[in-house]
């Protein structure tokens, strides 16, 4: 069983950065896909980044230009630094890792952007 744990949201202003982060425990034996998502208040779940094994990555269109994704490849570790942020980049950001077939999440962390 391998538990994520999100750290480094909190409050920020308008225009300002934050840098999330997401480790896990135990071996990085089959580790695949990485990725963050988020969620805001009356919104559907949203894939903000993607990381692939061989470190190709994704973006939502909202967000590309602003934020990099980008992992460890020696721990179970994905970050996702966040550049000129915006009142609607507020949500809880969740990390997703993919390890042999299954889809492991952190708690979810809160991200607010005040205007």
């Amino acid at each position: 069983q391998v538990q994520l744990v999100e750290s480094g949201g909190g409050l920020v202003q308008a225009g300002g950065s934050l840098r999330l982060s997401c480790a896990g425990s135990g071996s990085t034996f089959g580790i695949g896909r990485m990725a963050w998502y988020r969620l805001a208040p009356g919104k559907q779940r949203e894939l903000v980044a993607e990381i692939n094994t061989g470190g190709r990555t994704n973006y939502a269109d909202s967000v590309k230009g602003r934020f990099t994704i980008s992992k460890d490849s020696a721990k179970i570790a994905v970050y996702l630094q966040m550049n000129s942020l915006k009142p609607e980049d507020t949500a809880v950001y969740y990390c997703s890792v993919h390890i042999f077939a299954v889809d492991y999440w952190g708690q979810g962390i809160q991200v607010t952007v005040s205007s």
